[in-house]
């Protein structure tokens, strides 16, 4: 009777240990699992940006952060609209086939609306960053310039719509990020509903 009594309590001591570091084993993972996931600093950085474009004149462009990437917002005027047109045949990708964008940036001028531009200021060569030229004809980028974005790491090309000119080191065109307008003048760089 006595081997039966010792038998029940080391039964009873080994499922009490082996539950106590069970539970002991749960309370070391989750904080360890958890710490495999986003920070709530990561979350805040891939959230959607609101620009107020309102004062961004015709011509003229300015710059946001959004996911640590520089996003360039261009006010495009008439003038650079038609000359959009004029130089597709010098163009790699004229239709943006091959490139990454939303598909409502699939037209020529690669946006929601012609006269505003919102592309990555991020050089799909080697990740320099493009310097907008938008002056037509500067000595250093010859008489036929017609504007644009210029990479001087390697000397990539891009139209006023970010396509890439044949013969350049970048493979693609300038991404064109998820966004849509909330307003007339307020962009919502990281969510793309698609229309305005």
């Amino acid at each position: 009777m006595t081997d039966n009594r010792d038998f029940t309590r080391r039964h009873f001591l080994t499922a009490a240990t082996a539950v106590t570091g069970g539970v002991g084993l749960v309370a070391v993972a989750v904080p360890f699992v958890a710490s495999f996931g986003p920070s709530a600093r990561a979350y805040a950085l891939g959230a959607p940006v609101e620009v107020d474009i309102s004062k961004v004149e015709p011509g003229a462009m300015i710059k946001v952060v959004w996911r640590g990437r520089v996003i360039m917002i261009v006010h495009r005027t008439d003038d650079m609209l038609t000359r959009l047109a004029t130089i597709e045949d010098e163009l790699a990708d004229p239709a943006s086939l091959e490139s990454e964008q939303p598909q409502f940036a699939t037209n020529p001028q690669r946006s929601l609306k012609p006269e505003i531009l919102v592309v990555e200021g991020v050089c799909t060569h080697l990740g320099c960053v493009p310097i907008a030229r938008f002056e037509v004809g500067p000595a250093d980028l010859g008489s036929d310039w017609p504007g644009g974005f210029f990479c001087p790491c390697h000397g990539s090309k891009f139209d006023l719509a970010g396509r890439i000119y044949s013969g350049f080191p970048a493979p693609t065109n300038l991404r064109v990020p998820p966004h849509s307008f909330v307003t007339e003048n307020i962009v919502l760089i990281g969510a793309d509903s698609g229309a305005t």
